[in-house]
This record gives C-alpha cells, structure tokens and sequence, in this order.
C-alpha cells in the first residue's frame, strides 16, 4: 500500500535543500520510503562495509559516491541507522556542509533523531524532522498529500478497522492479516527492542528490568502514570523510573499524554497517562479501543506540526473532582477539539465534554463510538457536543 510519507518525504527532497530526518519505530516503513526516493543510494550502519566507509569520514563518502560527477539530477544518500555512531552529528555536519550543495540527504533511524545523544555539534537549520507513524484510517482512506489539517469525511469498511484492531497498523502484520504472523512478529519485533537497541545503544544493563517495567505500561495503559508504584514494583529509585520511560519513549515503544490544566478549575497538573505505540499489544478491549485513537490523535499532531501547519499537542483532562475527558488537541497551545472514547453507543453523552468545552473553549466535542455505523458527514461542522462514529472522526484525520 502507497505510504502518505512516500509522498511527503520525495516533496521534501524536490523542494528543500536541508536533510529530512525520518524517525519512527522499528519496522513501521522508513526504510522503504527512503529507497521510493529517485536516485537513492542507501548506507546502513549495521552493515560493516558502510560503517567502515563512514567512519572514514565525510570526504570518502563524497568520493565513493562520485559527487564531484555532474548527474542529471542530485543523488540522494540515505543514512540508516546512522544514530548508532558516536559521532553522527558531527559526520553530518561535516558532510552537509562540505558535500550537501551537490546531493540531497535523508536520515532515517529508529530512536528519535531530535533528542538521542544530545553531544556533539549542533545540526540547527540545517534539517527538518518528520516522525513516521503506523498505519491509520485516513492514510489507508486517503494516501495524499494535503494543505489542511481535516480531510472530508469518508466511509471505512469495517473489516478495515477491525483489522486494524486486531493487527495494530505497523505494515506487515496489518497487510498479511494472519494472527500467527502477527504473534511471531510481534515477540520477535520486542526481542530486537530490548536485546539490541535499548541494551546496546543506552549502555543500561538492567534491560531485564526495563522489559519488566515496560510490561507494567502494557497492562496499565490509558491510565495515570504512578511513578512511585512503579518503583516499589521494580525495585528502583521514581527518578530510576522515570529515566526509563523516557528511555521507552525515545525508542518509540510508548508515548504520554500529560494534562491540559489552563483555565480549568482544580485540574491535574504533573500526572501523564502512558499509551503504546502498538496498540494491538493491548488485551484489554476497552484499552485497546481508547490506545488505537490516542495513536491516531498523536500521528494527526506530529503530521501537522511536522509539515509546518503550526504547533499541535495531545493532551487529557481531569480535575480533582474526577471529572474527565480522555483527549484534548490544541492548536498553537489554544484548545481546538476534545475526543471521549466509547466503545458502544448506549453509553450516554459524557457530560464532561460540555463541562470542559465551555472551561477551555474548544470549538469541538466529540464522543468517538466504536460500535456507531460510519456516516459521511463532517465532524468539525459541529461545535456542541456529538457522538459520532469513531471511523468517520479518524477518516477526516490523517
């Protein structure tokens, strides 16, 4: 299936001459977006020739690669996994400066490029980042580039979402649809997390410990994080655990969602939620339910944000009254829509979404309903209050 990020990352290529740093999880598609690119030469540096090449250093590239030959057109060098290099800020900056005129670059890895080894020279103007997500339904429904943040509404078979449900939206198991893929791939996929990547390139040792913790995230996702709790679990220090789960975010196995307190009475203001990256890790069906839409939400934040539409963040709400809305997105650090998760439409409208609507000032409201038919009208054209069905919200999403 054609990838949203096929098309944003050749855009990116064509039209700016800063690298595109393309982030995301393990196996969520980098590197065969990378290589959709025209004239892309891919190195990897788990792949020892390469690693030798590069840590000759910036010139012997150019040369291997013959920069210095007129082309029809700029090559592009695709560095993979580079992050792993000691010294990949600097070799970057060298090569972008010395050789980055005759070709274009595009970086792909999975831990988060803006953040991990934060040492050495700075890369500051001199790339734009992009975050690549699984899978969701308005890339499945609508694989193209927009100028907009809400795609018109469209319809979502249902075997589609299910699947997704099911599968998580991580390209292989998604497509192949078989549970017994999907289990292999999955215990193998957490395998490489914990045995490679977070093991080798953090130098922590308590990788045991860190899975422990990350299995205590699994089971409690959707809910406050207890950081104290968790410590007494594990048997570290709260500042061990909250290391770790930056740690977990950094490799794209989890992410927070804190809480929205401005202009909202006796609101929460330090305890973040914790959801998964892959929702179908989830046995819970009602957290499974609430995780598929956070991760929705959080792909529609980092699109916008990434592709210069503003600065979008996630949030939840909840008030020392116990008042609560699952999810706030604000738009330019104002509230812009609120979204309660249900799995069945016999529940009735959350009177909490009036509450913190007319508390923050949302334009919207909505109530996303699982078990709701989808209909093929616009969301966003309604300002109180609305259950809606979950796939017509996600569909007007990217």
């Amino acid at each position: 299936m054609k990838r949203i990020y096929d098309s944003l990352l050749a855009e990116h290529i064509s039209e700016h001459g800063q690298m595109a740093f393309l982030s995301g999880p393990r196996q969520v598609g980098k590197t065969t977006t990378a290589m959709t690119l025209p004239q892309a030469r891919y190195m990897n540096w788990d792949r020892n020739s390469d690693r030798l090449l590069i840590s000759k250093g910036p010139d012997a590239v150019a040369e291997h690669h013959a920069l210095s030959t007129l082309t029809p057109s700029p090559p592009v060098l695709i560095f993979d996994e580079l992050h792993k290099f000691r010294k990949w800020k600097t070799f970057l900056k060298g090569f972008y400066d010395a050789h980055g005129a005759r070709c274009r670059i595009a970086v792909t890895g999975s831990a988060r490029l803006d953040i991990f080894r934060r040492g050495g020279d700075s890369l500051m103007g001199r790339y734009f980042s992009y975050r690549m997500h699984p899978f969701s339904v308005g890339e499945i429904l609508a694989p193209t580039l927009r100028e907009t943040e809400i795609q018109p509404p469209a319809r979502l078979d249902k075997d589609i979402l299910g699947a997704l449900l099911q599968f998580g939206g991580f390209p292989e198991p998604f497509l192949k649809a078989s549970p017994r893929f999907f289990n292999r791939w999955s215990r193998t996929r957490l395998e490489l997390l914990f045995r490679e990547d977070i093991r080798d390139l953090t130098r922590i040792h308590e990788a045991g410990q860190i899975q422990v913790l990350a299995d205590l995230l699994t089971r409690q996702a959707g809910q406050l994080v207890n950081y104290s709790s968790l410590a007494t679990a594990i048997g570290v220090s709260v500042d061990t655990i909250r290391n770790w789960i930056r740690i977990l975010e950094s490799f794209y196995f989890c992410f927070t969602v804190r809480p929205w307190f401005r202009n909202v009475a006796k609101a929460l203001r330090k305890q973040p939620k914790v959801y998964l990256w892959d929702w179908s890790a989830l046995t819970d069906p009602g957290a499974r339910h609430e995780n598929l839409v956070a991760s929705h939400l959080l792909k529609a934040v980092h699109w916008w944000t990434d592709i210069g539409l503003g600065a979008y963040d996630l949030y939840y709400l909840r008030d020392k009254e116990k008042r609560e809305v699952d999810f706030l997105v604000a738009k330019n650090h104002k509230p812009w829509f609120l979204v309660e998760v249900k799995t069945s439409a016999r529940r009735d409208l959350n009177p909490n979404l009036g509450y913190f609507q007319r508390q923050t000032g949302a334009r919207h409201a909505f109530q996303a309903t699982f078990d709701l038919d989808p209909v093929e009208r616009d969301c966003f054209a309604e300002t109180r209050p609305v259950r809606v069905p979950v796939s017509t919200l996600l569909s007007q999403l990217v």
